[in-house]
């Protein structure tokens, strides 16, 4: 089993958090946080999952920038990281902290108010 794909994500995770960081001047782009890339094994596609703070609002124009800005970056990863083929792009929004942001809110108010009770 290779180590590439693994290798890569990590790689593209790097510069495309540096690309949002430095590079993309848009206002409109909320707080993102790349929180995980999936490669796939022939190194074709690179799911991007990010994770937005704010709104549903926030979130949906975030998704709409970074879909917008996919080309610039997939451009810039070719120029970055010396590869035969840049893989495709793909933005997904990740809710997975704001699910356990969630849970743990909940956690805590059933604890409370068992505390309460007693």
């Amino acid at each position: 089993m290779s180590h590439r794909p693994g290798r890569l994500s990590e790689a593209l995770k790097k510069e495309i958090s540096d690309l949002l960081l430095h590079d993309i001047k848009d206002p409109r782009l909320g707080f993102v946080t790349i929180t995980t890339v999936e490669v796939s094994p022939d190194l074709r596609l690179a799911r991007v999952y990010a994770s937005v703070l704010g709104d549903s609002e926030q979130q949906k124009a975030t998704a709409e920038i970074l879909n917008k800005v996919t080309g610039y970056i997939r451009s810039e990863i070719g120029k970055r990281i010396r590869l035969k083929y840049t893989p495709e792009i793909v933005f997904k929004l990740d809710n997975s902290i704001e699910r356990g942001t969630r849970i743990i809110r909940l956690m805590e108010e059933v604890n409370s108010g068992g505390e309460a009770s007693q």
